[in-house]
């Protein structure tokens, strides 16, 4: 898909302040708690992205400072009016000085109004080039990240909080230097007419402080959990949409209407708590000063009464002190808006400071393969009938840790799949946790096809993941022709390898476009060819052909035509290698025999390895490898295996038999139609 186009250019990683690099748990608080964390640190974090506008955003606040302090000239010159002309009972003077003021205020406008022009397309760059940033991170994280992270708070991130952060930079950025100024500005007019007034505004300023404080500290907690809220608000209206046959085929839209309803009676308590903070602090901060200026109209009556004090100065006095409540009255409402999109900056960067793959593999190079020395010492004496009967194993190259060899330009030897020790983990387990795969060694030689079979958690599924590295082995080695699969860039490994899953994952694009992100450089011909191999005639009768859009998630097709259209998309591209995790388990009979036919011409051509389940897709291999356990516990022809392995004859049975019901299922079903 096109990226979206954006107006500023993207940040370089090396302007990023260093990171922990290690995310908070899903909907929990940032690393480090509320009392080690900073909004300005948070905030500060944005420079990379509004580095390249600062030019624009600076000129933006130096013109809102001008505004405003135009403003404070108002006074001044009503001031000027009262002891003047009014004083005089001069009309030409009176004229003179409100065209003045006239022109004052179309001054002040005009500015604000250049001030939002400067900024409102920068700052929609500045948010556009952050959502691509995020996009382009997620599709470089791992798997494993994937995983434990929900997709409604990926999200609501690159949504909610991108929001946020643009209104922040585009508002409370810009004028909490603005009002900071005015105030300063103005109070120093303030004092310069007339100090003992001046002090007594300024009285409430300590107490207005503290209480800024207080808030800032309490508005941040509830910020922090609306947001959440709002992403996991997002993944249950999100899984609703995706899964709205299973709601309503059981008929569960009432369950699913009080999940979203008890989320957003959370959401909506969450927001009234903000709403009574901001309104709390915002009534001490319009109370405080409007008391202060009280006082200070009684204290300056006074004394123009007593005929210390000109008209004119305190009108002037009291104009200005006017012009600064806006400026004070906006505190609260700026630094909510502060905090929250703080809060916003450390939920993005949460997801940013994820270490890609690429970055987390080098980062623990040294230490994976110590522990992959060890294990694969262990598992090797452990497994060494195995090794045997799986070929021997191929050597390990030197330790990344240690001296970089040069460059290797010789071509690769066709030595097909190996993997040698090969142990796997989840990521969120302990060490001590029983590992899915333990010590597999096995090969599959050039040009052959093997099938893996097991009983369901095995780890057949999980070994064919690890080949196009999109989980990465606890400990042991995986190599393609030689070549050890951590040494090549997951670009090539990934045009090497094609992957066709059992639950296929259309887009919402055209069913050729469907097929042809299986290849970058597949054309029209190879793409025919695909479709004809899987059997996906279906395509040619849709109403636009290839071209025809198949909905999100494919779901206005059958779950045989997503498998089918799935495995078009492994085998466009002609790889070298194909791992194929149970293809044909949605299709027919009848369908599956014609694709296997077909199927066969591939596999004649590549090497691959296949997640079989039953007899029919294991006849396609040359080999079979039984796992049991997480090991490979026997490697053979099928009928090898159905000879000397009585837990793969049980498996067998127990298909052919399931398959033999389905069969005569189907058998009784055309019958009824015939009828």
């Amino acid at each position: 898909m096109p990226a979206a186009a954006v107006h500023t250019e993207e940040p370089d990683p090396a302007d990023s302040p260093p990171t922990a690099g290690t995310g908070p748990d899903l909907g929990g608080p940032p690393p480090g708690g509320e009392e080690d964390r900073s909004a300005v640190r948070s905030l500060l974090r944005l420079w990379p992205y509004v580095r390249p506008v600062r030019v624009r955003l600076f000129s933006a606040a130096g013109v809102a400072i001008v505004a405003s302090c135009i403003g404070l000239v108002i006074p001044l010159v009503l001031k000027w009016l009262v002891d003047g002309p009014v004083a005089d009972r001069d009309p030409a003077g009176v004229w003179l000085g409100g065209l003045l003021i006239l022109a004052l205020g179309v001054a002040e406008a005009a500015l604000f109004g250049f001030r939002r022009w400067l900024v409102a397309r920068p700052l929609a760059g500045v948010e556009a080039a952050m959502r691509s940033s995020l996009y382009r991170h997620l599709q470089r994280l791992p798997v494993s990240f994937h995983d434990r992270w929900a997709s409604g708070q990926l999200l609501s991130r690159g949504t909610t909080d991108l929001q946020l952060i643009r209104m922040f930079l585009a508002f409370p950025l810009t004028f909490l230097v603005v009002n900071g100024t005015t105030i300063a500005v103005g109070c120093a007019v303030l004092l310069a007419q007339e100090w003992t007034l001046g002090l007594v505004l300024l009285a409430p300023v300590i107490p207005l402080v503290a209480l800024c404080s207080a808030f800032e500290r309490r508005f941040f907690g509830a910020a922090r959990r609306a947001q959440d809220q709002v992403g996991d608000l997002t993944t249950v209206v999100e899984e609703a949409v995706l899964g709205i046959r299973i709601v309503k085929g059981f008929g569960r839209h009432r369950s699913q209407a009080q999940a979203f309803r008890r989320l957003t009676h959370e959401l909506r308590g969450t927001e009234l708590h903000k709403a009574r903070l901001l309104a709390g602090i915002w009534a001490l901060i319009m109370t405080l000063p409007e008391l202060a200026i009280g006082a200070a109209l009684v204290l300056g009556t006074v004394q123009v009464a007593d005929g210390d004090l000109s008209a004119g100065t305190l009108v002037a006095f009291l104009s200005t002190a006017m012009a600064l409540r806006w400026p004070v009255e906006s505190i609260g409402f700026l630094l909510a808006m502060c905090n929250e999109a703080a809060t916003a900056a450390d939920r993005y960067f949460e997801v940013m400071d994820e270490p890609q793959a690429d970055a987390a593999d080098r980062r623990t190079a040294g230490a994976v393969d110590t522990a992959r020395t060890a294990d694969t010492a262990k598992t090797t004496s452990a497994n060494t009938g195995r090794t045997a009967a799986a070929g021997p194993p191929a050597a390990v190259p030197a330790q990344r840790g240690g001296s970089a060899p040069g460059p290797d330009t010789s071509p690769p030897a066709a030595d097909g799949i190996r993997f040698t020790g090969v142990v796997f983990r989840h990521p969120d387990t302990g060490p001590d946790a029983e590992p899915v795969l333990a010590g597999v060694d096995l090969h599959v030689r050039s040009g052959e096809t093997l099938a893996l079979v097991g009983a369901t958690g095995s780890g057949k599924t999980t070994l064919t993941a690890l080949v196009p590295r999109l989980y990465e082995p606890t400990a042991g080695r995986i190599s393609l022709d030689g070549r050890d699969i951590t040494d090549l860039p997951r670009d090539e490994l990934r045009e090497l390898v094609a992957v066709a899953f059992e639950e296929p994952t259309l887009f919402s694009a055209t069913a050729g476009e469907n097929v042809l992100m299986g290849s970058y450089e597949a054309e029209e011909h190879d793409l025919l060819r695909a479709l004809d191999i899987a059997q996906a005639d279906f395509v040619h009768q849709l109403p636009d052909g290839h071209r025809t859009e198949v909905g999100e998630q494919g779901l206005s097709l059958s779950g045989g035509q997503r498998q089918r259209l799935a495995l078009a998309r492994a085998i466009v591209g002609r790889p070298r290698f194909l791992v194929l995790d149970d293809p044909l388990s949605a299709l027919d009979v009848h369908t599956e025999a014609l694709v296997e036919a077909a199927l066969r011409r591939v596999l004649a051509t590549t090497t691959a390895l296949v997640v079989a389940h039953r007899p029919s897709t294991v006849l396609l291999a040359d080999r079979v490898a039984l796992l049991s356990g997480g090991r490979v516990a026997a490697v053979g022809t099928h009928d090898e295996l159905l000879h000397g392995s009585a837990e793969y004859r049980a498996l067998m049975a127990g298909v052919t038999e399931e398959r033999t019901q389905d069969a005569a299922g189907a058998a009784h079903g055309e019958e009824g139609e015939q009828r």
